[in-house]
């Protein structure tokens, strides 16, 4: 049947069922039941042509529906969805088609699910319907999917779902028509506040999905009419949409920043509220599909949700509990682990986000937080994963294997093992019986949900979740991540490190090397990918390998062991392909302990002969577990690691350097366990085949597991397999490169010195940087490795043994290769073996007859030809000598070393014999062999005699002499016979040697002439030296040969010289004496290139052997510090030699300096030399050597000023070379010997410490220098070399210098007289020629310095107690160093070099008036805290002297800068007159309580000294003082300590007072001026105190003086003379400069008058009756008359009152006439000369109306005239306010009256009077 008749039927039933209750409806359905039959394809047309006859037809449908008759409205939906079918519906009637819907949206089920139907065929038919009409079709379905009816919400739901999905289809067909430009755009506004235009389905689309992302977040849309909507429906639209349409997504720039903008915060915040499981569950589906399909365009927000997931993973389960506020429920931590597991199946997203974040820097580190994330999880339950008892091994016993005491509970045991195996360090799980057995494991089939957590949608809370499972998630994250790494990396390294393109006779590559990223293609894609894989190994590794050591170890079942395992092999392969070796050599380190368990080896020592049976109850049995008695083993498990410890092996053999020590190390273990010891346990092994099964829980049944197929990591694991697939890595050997080889022979010898060492009888070995072997492990190390001291010594070496063997496959390379790529390292390691005596016996002869044999065939295959003869030569002799000759003195002489010594000397004879005649080198080696038998003499010489250099002295060890005899002298005399008669075939030949081989052979001689056999050594000395010296006299007869042959004659004179090293000292001394008796004598008479033997065969050499024994005691604590002892030592014998041979060599080389040395080609090298050890004695012998040394030296250079003028060039060379030695040693003088040495004791200290003596020394030798420099350049030093000079004598800090030394012992008192050392550097100083530039003022300053030290660098010197020395004397008994005489020298002599050169600028530019005056400030400031100046004679006080130095200069300084005028800087003036202000500050506020203890005439002359700083203060200072360039601060700070000193209370009446000067001046800034911060008091404050009275209450009348003096008008040019002093006159003039000097200063006066004044008012009125103390009294007296007494310039207070008054000091702007009448008074009145008494008016009201008697004085009015202001101002210093003066009437004053004659006039000024 057709829609039409469906429709018509419809129609019909309409009609039927609303006969009676609607009859309009059936009239109308008739109708159009009449229109349909009558023309139904006309009908039709009319409908979709919105025809007048469609609205006839429509009309009973939409009547039916705004019935509520149920059934009439049903009839009426489904003619409604029939017509809507047939597209029967004209597009205008659709809007009333939704709204009508909508009104019938409250009827029954049936009606809600027919709407539903109705609008899915509305929306897909109509693809018209946008906008407003589409959001409000939605609105109907959303309104039905809230609906409380199941089957109604669960219908609207898929209707929303099929209508989105439409939606976006919509915009994918649009987007394929984008070029029909018939669409239609309309704006649509963006997320971020833009427009853009978007066609019709687009903006659909778009408003829907920004809907959903809005009601997802509670906030109200912009599209849908909606107020809520649930969140995980929501979610589950925005999801269905992603997942359909991410392509769609990533087109559109909108969509994506809806996901931005709404989405994203959306999701972040829902999963960071209280977790809800359907909401969180669907957060992280939508989280997962962003990161997958969008991490790209979202980098940031992939970011965050990586970085909140790797929290939500990192979070402990323990703290999971819902009812503990602000945790997260375990069902999250499984959520985020299975996103996160598709997140690292996914190697290309992990690789993406590798170079998105932790790439970059600064980074987020996602991938690394990550892999610590998953590693912190898999260890977080160590108990529950339980520990495979086959990691162990098998047949061990667990006994006492627990790391914690006894009684410890199982907590603990759990806690260690999941501290020991979660990382790559401490992986071994052997010893951890507490949790064998305990937990279920960890398997696929039991941990794992048969439903993955985030694929269950419909529960609305989470599901049971077996507690293992997110263990498992974790474990196939690691395993992903590491079979992502080896998928990728290895197909691209196979093609291409091996099936690369190879050039015409390259070999086939069969062991490659690493990849070498940097020759890659760096723009290609697959580089790029290599170099993300390679950082992400290299950063997460530590976490991974952590990981897999503590999960393999782990109770895994089969299948996931085989993954762990595989996720080892490839995650080593990895590292190894890629270069990585750290990572490479853990994985295969932590391989190797899996493999070879320390458990068995350990075990397996201990299992020579099993015990009894074993009856006693263990350990295991305790815990219920049971053992087969059987051999410790490897399990099966071990055996399949170490299967692919060697596949790993294999593959990265190429590349493996230094990490095949490991694999070695392993190997070796192996061996000895599969091997050595198997016969022990063959039959046991045999009984327990098949080997002990995995503790594993499976899930499978035994039959089950046998119909499984094995993975091949578990085939093939016997121990034959395994034995061979070791022995084919050895013989892969052959297929290495030679650096490679190099490596494998390096790593064998290594092991094998391990091996060999653990099993000598000693204490652990150690071997040096240049030993022959490689330093072995740790101990520690070992016992990790399992290799320990056995009970039985092994019987050969495993190493050496395979050393042998891989030599011989290898042999090609030991002969034609270069020596580095095998022939060092074997030989070497064989040659340690041979000479570690801690060694057995039985592997020293197995190393030595491997040895032996390799030097025996290597000459056998050698041709005669070409250059390879003697190099080989040379590596065989070479070889053979480290066999004979020991390594050192100290290697004991045991029958073993004997033995094998006697081996090499024979092998040495035989070689002699049969090819000795073929020997083109190496006979240099041959005769230290020979000599190495002898016996040393009984202090060995110097490595050289011909040695010039002694820079390598002190480096050189020191060689303790062999005793008397060897232990055994049979066997000492069979090596000297052997030695001796190889000697005679080469003397009986000694034609053919060369001259360097004749001068072996006469040392070598020379040592045999010193042995103790008698036959031996007459032979040696009467027979075959004296031959060797009738073959060379004979060879000297040929004049060409005649030098050459000379000096091997001098070589023989040389052997003489051997005794001025002689053990004994008298035979030293004798030697030396005649040695250089015997060059003074015939020195004359030597030819220059004897003289040139002689300095450097002779003299030298001497140096270098005596220095040595000099040096090798000279940093032994406490040495040489014991007179007594010291004339008994031998280091006191050997200072005294060497002492006698500088005297002697300055004696030789200053008497023939000019003659004959000077004239040697080589003399500015010998002169050099000689310097150097000059320098060398200095810096390293011990300090009694360095006064003779520069002696020396001085004498020297004395000697250089006899050279003529054909010599000047050369002496300019010496000096300067004298020079820099000079100054290298004042570099140690400064640096002090506490930063040279870091001595045990105050004894070494003291012994290494430069004397006084020495300094002197040094000094003198400086002047010389210097003088020989003016002598020959006529010019003094440049100013660069001066402050060198100054730099040593006076140093970079008061501390270390020539002059204040701290760490001498031989000071003497330099209180009354000047030290040596001072004398000397002052003498050096007046040597100076101070007319350079620059130079006054280096020595002014330091000078300036110089008189600092007393008060900066004094200190006592510590005397050492005879008895014990490191016991130091009291302090009383102790010497001082004071400084204190240079300093009385010194100051005056600054005042003299000042007026001496005063006119120079430089002084007063660079800042040497500044360091002047700060160097006399600090004695200033301490004053009566200075040191006494004489300890026995009546010096002046240093401060005195300080003071009038100071005022010397200060007086001349500031007129000298008012000449210069603007040639000094500001910057220099400011800094000048700072310091300058500084000084008086110091001596104005210093601290005076000292003199109180004084008589009362010495205070009075104390005082009136320091009156000198008042006057210069007034007559010198203050005239320049009001100079425009000093800055206003300086003034107002000059005035604050004046402030300061007028205080004559010590603390304040009032506690807010200021109390010290610091807070007076000492915090007045350089920018900043306070002046017009006058002290606000309040009159209400006051206080009964009486306060503390200052000490010296005149002076700090006289400071107030002088505050109003500079405030006051004194009228320029008028003298006045003081009452304090007549004798000194004042000159007032300069009245500008006084002006501002007085606006600045008044501020500073008129505080300090009104805090006077207001603290009276305000403590009177709380004293009532009671007196004030007399000062206070005084005070206020003293202030009323000077207040009464005082002009001021007009316009000062205006001026001081102003925003610049040094601006308005002199002159104001004109009074300003439009003021109102009180602003014009208060402008007028502060250009008054009385305006200070307008400022002090209230205060003044106060005191004139206070009722109570006030204080009152007489005072003596002065008969005479009236003063005029300029008289009146001229008497400001006087004595005691209450003195009498000469003449006039006496009469009572009181503060009232003062007060009221004040107010008078004011009123007068005011002219109201």
């Amino acid at each position: 049947m057709s829609s039409l008749a469906f429709l018509v039927t419809e129609l019909q039933s309409l009609a039927s069922e609303s006969r009676r209750k609607h009859p309009e409806i059936r009239e109308a359905a008739e109708k159009s039941l009449a229109i349909l039959r009558s023309s139904p394809e006309q009908a039709t047309a009319s409908l979709a042509s919105d025809s007048a006859q469609s609205d006839d037809l429509l009309r009973p449908v939409f009547m039916g529906c705004a019935t509520k008759n149920a059934k009439v409205v049903a009839i009426s939906l489904g003619s409604l969805q029939r017509l809507i079918a047939l597209k029967a519906v004209p597009q205008s009637v659709v809007p009333l088609i939704v709204s009508t819907m909508n009104d019938a949206m409250s009827q029954g089920v049936d009606i809600q699910l027919r709407i539903l139907q109705t609008l899915v065929s509305l929306i897909t038919n109509f693809s018209s319907i946008h906008e407003e009409l589409l959001g409000e079709a939605l609105l109907l379905c959303f309104k039905l999917q809230d609906s409380r009816i199941a089957v109604v919400s669960s219908t609207a739901a898929a209707t929303l779902r099929q209508l989105v999905m439409f939606i976006f289809e919509k915009m994918v067909n649009e987007d394929r028509q984008e070029n029909d430009d018939t669409l239609e755009l309309s704006e649509a506004t963006l997320p971020d506040g833009s427009t853009k235009a978007l066609g019709p389905c687009a903006k659909d689309a778009f408003s829907v999905f920004e809907d959903l992302c809005l009601l997802a977040n509670s906030e109200r849309p912009n599209f849908l009419k909606l107020d809520y909507l649930h969140k995980t429906f929501a979610l589950e639209l925005i999801e269905s949409v992603l997942t359909n349409y991410h392509e769609l997504f990533r087109k559109h720039a909108e969509l994506l920043m809806l996901l931005q903008h709404h989405l994203c915060p959306l999701i972040l915040k829902s999963l960071s509220d209280r977790h809800v499981f359907p909401l969180t569950l669907r957060c992280t589906r939508v989280v997962f599909l962003i990161l997958k399909q969008f991490s790209f365009e979202l980098e940031t927000e992939a970011e965050v949700f990586l970085m909140l997931l790797i929290r939500m993973i990192s979070e402990d389960s323990d703290t999971s509990n819902s009812d503990h506020s602000g945790s997260r429920p375990i069902w999250t931590r499984v959520l985020a682990m299975e996103i996160m597991r598709g997140v690292c199946s996914d190697a290309e997203l992990v690789r993406n986000i590798w170079d998105r974040y932790d790439a970059q820097q600064p980074g987020s580190k996602v991938f690394s937080s990550m892999i610590v994330a998953l590693k912190r999880l898999v260890t977080e339950k160590p108990a529950l994963l339980g520990v495979s008892a086959q990691m162990m091994g098998v047949g061990i016993s667990h006994t006492g294997d627990s790391a914690a005491p006894s009684g410890s509970n199982y907590g603990l045991d759990v806690g260690g093992v999941a501290g020991m195996v979660a990382t790559a360090a401490s992986a071994t799980v052997s010893g951890v019986v507490g949790i064998i057995g305990s937990g279920i494991g960890l398997s696929v089939q039991n941990s794992a949900m048969k439903l993955q957590c985030i694929d269950q949608l419909d529960k609305a809370d989470s599901p049971p979740i077996p507690e293992a499972y997110i263990y498992l998630l974790a474990v196939q994250c690691i395993v992903s991540l590491c079979e992502g790494f080896a998928s990728f990396t290895g197909p691209l390294y196979t093609s291409i490190m091996v099936q690369r393109p190879r050039a015409a006779g390259e070999p086939v590559i069969r062991a490659p090397a690493a990849l070498d990223l940097s020759t890659l293609p760096q723009d290609d894609h697959a580089t790029e990918h290599l170099i993300i894989v390679r950082s992400m190994v290299e950063n997460g590794w530590p976490a991974l390998l952590a990981a897999l050591s503590f999960i393999i170890s782990t109770n895994l079942s089969d299948e996931l062991f085989i993954d762990v395992l595989s996720s080892y092999q490839a995650l080593t392969n990895v590292a190894g392909m890629l270069a990585l070796s750290t990572p490479r050599d853990a994985l295969f380190n932590s391989l190797s302990k899996f493999a070879i368990p320390s458990r068995v080896v350990s075990s397996l020592e201990s299992y020579v002969e099993p015990p009894t049976p074993r009856t006693s109850t263990s350990f295991t049995d305790n815990l219920g577990l049971t053992a087969p008695i059987q051999a410790p083993g490897l399990s099966e498990r071990n055996l399949a690691c170490l299967k692919v410890l060697v596949s790993s092996a294999l593959f990265l053999a190429g590349s493996l350097g230094e990490s095949w020590y490991g694999i070695l190390e392993a190997l070796q273990n192996a061996d000895y366990v599969l091997n050595v010891k198997a016969s022990q346990a063959s039959t046991n092994r045999r009984m327990s085949t098949p080997m002990t099964p995995s503790r594993s829980v499976s899930a499978m049944s035994s039959a089950e597991q046998g119909k499984v197929a094995r993975h091949p990591l578990l085939m093939d694991i016997d121990s034959e397999s395994v034995l061979a697939a070791v022995q084919r890595l050895f013989d892969a050997s052959k297929n290495l490169e030679d650096s490679a080889f190099q490596d494998f022979v390096t790593a064998l010898c290594k092991l094998s010195s391990e091996m060999v060492g653990m099993q000598s009888d000693g204490s652990t070995l150690t071997e040096s940087e240049d030993s022959l072997s490689p330093v072995p492990v740790s101990p520690h190390r070992r016992r990790v490795s399992g290799i320990h001291l056995p009970r039985t010594l092994r019987q050969g070496d495993f190493g050496v043994e395979r050393l042998g063997s891989v030599a011989m496959l290898n042999f090609h390379r030991l002969i034609y290769r270069a020596p580095e790529v095998a022939w060092n390292t074997t030989t070497n390691h064989l040659l340690w073996v041979m000479g570690l005596s801690s060694a057995p016996q039985s592997i020293r002869v197995q190393a030595a007859r491997v040895l032996d044999e390799i030097l025996t065939v290597v000459p056998r295959n050698l041709s005669s030809t070409g250059d390879l003869q003697a190099k080989v030569q040379r590596r065989v002799l070479d070889v053979l000598s480290k066999q004979i000759v020991p390594a050192s003195s100290d290697v004991p002489a045991t029958s073993t070393n004997i033995e094998l010594r006697r081996m090499g000397l024979e092998t040495l004879h035989q070689i002699l014999q049969a090819s000795g005649h073929t020997f083109i080198v190496g006979w240099g080696s041959i005769f230290e062999m020979l000599g190495s038998i002898c016996k040393p003499a009984a202090l060995s010489r110097s490595q050289s005699v011909d040695s010039i250099s002694t820079l390598s002295l002190q480096e050189t060890p020191r060689l303790k002499p062999l005793p008397l005899g060897y232990v055994s002298d049979r066997g000492y005399t069979a090596l000297v016979k052997i030695a001796f008669q190889s000697l005679k075939l080469v003397c009986d030949s000694v034609s053919v040697l060369s001259p360097e081989d004749l001068r072996l052979c006469i040392k070598t001689l020379g040592q045999f002439g010193r042995q103790a056999d008698t036959n031996i050594a007459l032979t040696a000395a009467e027979s075959l030296l004296w031959s060797v010296s009738d073959s060379i006299q004979a060879k000297r007869k040929d004049a060409e040969m005649e030098p050459e042959y000379s000096a091997l004659w001098m070589c023989l004179l040389l052997e003489v010289l051997g005794l001025c090293t002689d053990t004994r000292h008298d035979v030293r001394v004798g030697a030396i004496q005649t040695l250089f008796r015997a060059m003074q004598l015939y020195g004359a008479t030597l030819t220059l290139d004897t003289w040139n033997d002689c300095i450097w065969k002779i003299t030298f050499p001497l140096l270098d052997t005596i220095s040595i024994e000099t040096r090798r005691s000279a940093f032994e604590p406490g040495a040489l510090l014991n007179s007594g002892l010291a004339a008994q030592s031998p280091e006191h014998a050997w200072d005294e030699s060497k002492s006698l041979a500088l005297q002697s060599i300055g004696s030789i080389i200053s008497d023939f300096l000019v003659v004959k040395i000077m004239h040697l080609e080589s003399f500015s090298k010998a002169w050099s030399v000689f310097v150097t050890h000059i320098h060398d004695t200095v810096s390293l012998d011990r300090r009694n050597l360095s006064p003779p040394a520069l002696l020396c030296l001085g004498k020297v250079v004395k000697a250089l000023s006899g050279a003529d003028a054909s010599l000047q060039a050369k002496v300019s060379e010496a000096w300067e070379c004298v020079w820099i030695t000079c100054s290298d040693i004042g570099s140690m003088v400064l640096q002090g010997e506490r930063s040279q040495l870091s001595p045990s004791t105050n004894t070494t200290q003291h012994h290494r410490a430069f004397t006084q003596e020495s300094l002197v020394a040094l000094v003198d030798v400086i002047r010389s220098t210097r003088s020989i420099s003016l002598t020959q350049t006529k010019k003094e030093w440049p100013l660069q070399r001066l402050n060198r000079l100054m730099e040593i004598l006076k140093g970079m800090s008061p501390y270390f210098c020539v002059l204040t030394y701290p760490d001498s012992t031989d000071y003497r008192p330099d209180v009354d007289g000047l030290s040596p050392v001072q004398v000397v550097v002052l003498d050096a100083i007046a040597d100076i020629n101070l007319t350079g530039s620059g130079i006054p003022s280096l020595i002014l300053r330091d000078l300036s310095e110089f008189s600092t030290l007393p008060f900066l660098a004094a200190f006592h010197v510590p005397i050492l107690s005879p008895v014990s020395p490191a016991t130091p004397i009291a302090a009383s008994s102790q010497k001082q160093v004071t400084y204190i005489a240079l300093s009385k020298k010194v100051m005056p002599l600054i005042v003299d070099l000042y007026m001496r050169f005063k006119d120079e600028l430089e002084i007063y530019e660079d800042g040497t008036l500044e360091a002047i005056f700060s160097a006399y400030s600090i004695p200033i400031k301490l004053k009566y805290e200075c040191p006494a100046p004489s300890k026995f004679g009546k010096d002046p006080p240093l401060w005195k002297t300080a003071t009038t130095s100071f005022l010397r200069i200060v007086t001349d300084s500031v007129r000298r800068m008012a000449t210069f005028g603007d040639r000094i800087s500001d910057t220099r003036i400011e800094g000048i007159w700072r310091q300058i202000i500084e000084v008086f500050r110091g001596g104005i506020l210093a601290d005076c309580t000292a003199t109180e203890s004084f008589s009362l005439e010495d205070q009075e002359a104390e005082e009136n000294f320091d009156l000198s700083l008042i006057s210069s203060l007034e007559i010198d200072l203050v005239p320049h003082l009001g100079d425009t360039r000093v800055p206003d601060h300086l003034i107002a700070q000059f005035a604050k300590i004046l402030h300061k000193g007028s205080q004559l209370y010590k603390s304040s009446m009032d506690p807010s007072r200021p109390d010290s000067p610091s807070t007076d001046t000492a915090n007045v800034s350089d920018d900043s001026r306070d002046s017009h911060d006058f002290e606000k008091v309040d009159l209400d404050i006051g206080t009964t105190a009486p306060g503390v009275l200052v000490s010296r209450e005149r002076f700090s009348f006289w400071c107030f003086d002088l505050l109003f003096l500079i405030c006051s008008n004194v009228t320029s040019g008028k003298p006045i003379t003081l009452r304090a002093f007549p004798e000194l006159t004042v000159l007032l003039d300069q009245e500008s400069s006084r002006k501002r000097v007085a606006a600045l200063c008044l501020p500073t006066l008129l505080d300090r008058c009104k805090t006077t004044m207001v603290s009276y008012v305000a403590d009177e009125a709380l004293r009532g009756n009671m007196p004030f103390p007399r000062a206070r009294e005084d005070e206020l007296l003293y202030v009323l008359r000077k207040v009464l007494d005082l002009q001021l310039w007009s316009g000062t207070l205006w001026a001081a009152l102003s925003e610049s008054p040094s601006k308005f000091s002199d002159s104001q702007p004109a009074v300003d006439a439009s003021l109102s009448p009180s602003a014009l008074i208060a402008d007028v009145v502060k250009r008054s000369p009385v305006a200070h008494i307008f400022y002090f008016y209230s205060v003044l009201c106060e005191i004139a109306s206070i009722p109570r008697k006030t204080p009152s004085t007489w005072v003596i009015m002065n008969s005479s005239p009236p003063e005029t202001n300029q008289e009146r101002r001229g008497n400001v210093l006087r004595h005691h306010i209450g003195a009498l003066e000469k003449g006039g009437d006496a009469m009572e004053i009181d503060a009232r009256t003062l007060a009221r004659k004040a107010l008078q006039i004011l009123g007068k000024e005011m002219g109201t009077i």
